[in-house]
């Protein structure tokens, strides 16, 4: 209550304070009658009695006729509740203030909605109207949570690590591969500004400088279009070091989140545990796994090898070929045939691939296309392998080995959700499962052309020392020094130990992705005038909180999303500029005929 009039908040009056003459400032929250109302600040709800006598009929007449969400002063004395009134589900529950003096400080309208977190409302409405969606519970203690872990992460790092916190610039140029960039038009003809996807250059330009240990809350930018998950400005935990390696790094972060932490979640175990990407694929089909439940793709080639099965064999022929399979936990309980035809059809749609489902009955026998090719020995190995129980449904998927992991792996996530659904606890939603995903290939082929490569990451990420030899030699065997946090089957942090040495990293530009290196020349310079070993990370901050919140969206942690298509609903950005304002950056709009015609009318 430092600095402003009020003598307390909503939320901490209690019994302590009885006999006080308190003011307090806030919202109408409910009004009965005219026999009291709740009024709510930041801090929670208080209950004041409404005066009914003669003398104080000013007061009633205001506070029982204030729309709701009024903005109110009150002044009065704190009372216990009546014997048998105490509400034990509010902390001021056992006191209520009996009003003296009262004052609106500003009336609201008609709502658009109620302020009301149990109140369902679309999406385009909360975004419209954002600032009465910030007043609702959740949100305030979404927002007052991340800033507390923030606080915590600066203090760990500036206070306790010698990190030296360094705002870079929003105004850049553009970087080869990665994300689209956001264009800024400049006075000069025919020249843009790029607003940086992340500030990468400007941290290892900062080792490069010498400051040794760089941190930055920073705004970042990605013109990635409508992706429900993503927003195109959102937050990151940006690190760097010089000196370090990757167990240095990993070490820093799982220090970083015990200390910010908040105390009211479960508390989380470091060491965090270690996977390499061809493990997760493998065991996962993802490279962001969900380890907080089992159900993992088990290869069975090795039973299968010897049936008489046409798919089977016509898989295994190919160099890369596997039979792999899933265990569906009481499958036949708690799914349906429609749930069983809806992974089918996922499997078919989202990656062309066939499953076959293979159901043990209460007898112990198995129920399928398949039993016919396949003799006691192959039946009893199987179930032996995904050690199959009653009424559990085993998905199998023959094909090339990265297709049908990553076939199998969407669909163990469909079927926990099914499972769910259906009533069988799979996930603990209080549970939080980090995992380091290491070991990535260091280039992929280009989906566009698969005779080129392009960067797993980004340019910037160097070799992993075993295969220093063969970034030369066949860069499609390299594998990187990157590294991923994973929470809970969601990426929420990535980074690696960089390129320190210009002449390969033009190799790299040059030779390998055969970009232009004279875009990064500032950079590659700066690589020869001594620059150390370096390395970082960047946490998303923004799926981090929501995740520790157990939000439905990111947008629920942030203050003031954007919607799924990139809109501020609540100032209608973008909007138009007039040609005057354009001219002095040298653009001209090119509009489409429909929306000339509609400009028109």
């Amino acid at each position: 209550n430092s600095f402003v009039t009020r003598t307390n908040t909503c939320g901490e009056l209690r019994s302590a304070h009885v006999g006080q003459k308190v003011t307090l400032y806030g919202w109408v929250q409910y009004q009965r009658q005219g026999l009291f109302l709740v009024l709510r600040d930041f801090q929670g709800l208080t209950q004041i009695i409404i005066p009914q006598d003669e003398a104080h009929s000013h007061v009633k007449e205001l506070l029982s006729n204030a729309p709701v969400e009024s903005v109110v002063r009150v002044t009065g004395i704190v009372s216990p509740r009546p014997l048998g009134q105490e509400n034990p589900k509010m902390p001021t529950g056992d006191i209520e203030v009996k009003a003296e003096t009262a004052e609106i400080l500003n009336s609201c309208k008609k709502l658009p909605f109620e302020i009301k977190d149990f109140i369902k409302k679309s999406e385009a409405l909360r975004m419209q109207y954002r600032y009465l969606d910030l007043r609702s519970f959740q949100l305030q203690s979404n927002l007052r949570l991340r800033s507390r872990m923030v606080m915590r992460m600066r203090e760990y790092l500036c206070n306790l690590h010698g990190f030296v916190d360094v705002e870079t610039p929003t105004l850049f140029k553009r970087t080869p591969g990665g994300a689209k960039e956001f264009l800024v038009p400049s006075r000069e003809a025919g020249k843009f500004y790029s607003l940086p996807q992340s500030p990468q250059q400007f941290k290892q330009l900062l080792m490069v400088g010498g400051l040794d240990r760089y941190f930055q809350v920073a705004r970042c930018y990605r013109d990635e279009g409508s992706r429900p998950d993503r927003q195109p400005e959102f937050t990151q935990i940006d690190i760097e070091m010089s000196f370090v390696d990757q167990a240095g790094i990993q070490r820093l972060i799982e220090g970083l989140l015990q200390h910010s932490w908040p105390e009211e979640r479960a508390l989380i175990k470091t060491p965090f545990p270690s996977m390499t990407y061809e493990e997760a694929l493998a065991e996962y089909g993802t490279d962001k796994p969900d380890t907080r439940f089992g159900m993992k793709i088990l290869d069975i080639s090795d039973v299968l090898r010897g049936s008489d099965i046409h798919f089977v064999q016509n898989a295994l022929s190919y160099p890369h070929g596997s039979i792999r399979a899933i265990c569906i936990p009481q499958g036949v309980r708690y799914l349906t045939n429609k749930d069983l035809e809806l992974l089918k059809e996922s499997a078919k749609s989202q990656f062309n691939q066939e499953i076959v489902e293979i159901i043990r009955r209460p007898d112990g026998s198995l129920k399928s296309l398949l039993t016919k090719f396949l003799g006691e020995k192959e039946q009893s190995e199987l179930i032996q392998a995904l050690n199959m129980q009653e009424d559990d449904v085993l998905l199998l998927a023959a094909g090339e080995h990265k297709q049908v992991c990553c076939t199998l792996g969407t669909l163990r996530l469909l079927s926990a959700n099914l499972l769910e659904a259906a009533g069988l606890a799979l996930r603990d939603p209080t549970a939080f499962h980090f995992l380091w995903v290491v070991d990535f290939p260091l280039f992929v082929p280009k989906a566009e052309n698969p005779t080129e490569l392009e960067s797993a990451h980004h340019p910037f990420t160097a070799a992993h020392p075993s295969d220093a030899s063969l970034l030369y030699s066949d860069p499609t065997k390299v594998r990187s020094q990157h590294y991923d946090l994973v929470l809970n089957g969601n990426e929420v942090g990535g980074g690696s130990i960089r390129i320190h040495s210009a002449e390969q990293q033009r190799f790299v530009l040059e030779e390998v992705l055969k970009e232009d290196s004279k875009v990064l020349s500032h950079l590659i310079e700066a690589l020869e005038f001594g620059a150390p070993p370096h390395g970082g990370i960047a946490l998303g901050l923004d799926r981090l909180i929501s995740l520790i919140v157990d939000a439905p969206s990111i947008r629920d942690v942030i203050a003031f999303p954007k919607s799924f298509r990139g809109r501020d609903l609540m100032g209608n950005a973008p909007d138009y500029v007039t040609p005057e304002e354009l001219e002095p950056y040298h653009i001209q709009v090119s509009w489409p005929l429909e929306e000339k015609e509609a400009k028109k009318n």
